[in-house]
C-alpha cells in the first residue's frame, strides 16, 4: 500500500476526533465550572494543550499508517476505533458533564491502549512516535486525578 493512500484517512480521523472532542466539551477550559476547580500547579498553559495534540495526531496518524500497511488486520482498526471513542468520550465525560471519576477511568483506560500498541505492535519501526501521546497522557490523567482528589 502507497503510505500517503493510508496516512490521510488517519490524519483526517485523527483530527476529526480532536475537532468533535472539542465542540463536545462545550466551553471546556473556558467554562466557569472549570475555571473555578482547584487545579494542579503543573496545569500547563491553555495553548500548549493545542500545540501537543496537534503534534501527537501527527505523530499517531504516522504510527498508525505504518502499522496498518504492516498489518492490516480486523484488530488494529477495532483497537484504532476503541482508542477514537475513548479519546473523544474524555472531553465530553469531564467537560461538559462534570464527570470527573468517569472522566479518569476513561482517561486511564485511553492510557493503557496506547500503550497497549506500543507493546502489542512492537515489530513496527514507528511504534517509538507514540511516546508523545503515552506522556501527555499520563501528564492529563495526573491533571485529571488531582481535580478529582481536590475538589
Amino acid at each position: 500500500m502507497q503510505f500517503y493512500k493510508v496516512l490521510i484517512p488517519f490524519l483526517i480521523l485523527n483530527f476529526g476526533a480532536l475537532g468533535l472532542g472539542s465542540w463536545l466539551m462545550n466551553n471546556g477550559p473556558r467554562s466557569e465550572w472549570y475555571i473555578n476547580l482547584n487545579q494542579a500547579p503543573w496545569t500547563p498553559p491553555g495553548w500548549v494543550f493545542g500545540l501537543a495534540w496537534t503534534a501527537i495526531m501527527i505523530c499517531f496518524s504516522i504510527y498508525m499508517a505504518q502499522l496498518y500497511i504492516k498489518m492490516p488486520t480486523k484488530e488494529v482498526l477495532i483497537l484504532f476505533a476503541f482508542q477514537f471513542l475513548l479519546n473523544v468520550s474524555w472531553n465530553y465525560i469531564f467537560f461538559n458533564k462534570h464527570q470527573v471519576l468517569f472522566g479518569l477511568i476513561v482517561i486511564i483506560l485511553l492510557t493503557l491502549l496506547v500503550t497497549y500498541f506500543f507493546f502489542r505492535f512492537h515489530s513496527v519501526d514507528t511504534r517509538y512516535l507514540l511516546t508523545p501521546y503515552i506522556l501527555w497522557l499520563c501528564i492529563a490523567t495526573s491533571l485529571n486525578a488531582y481535580i478529582l482528589l481536590n475538589n
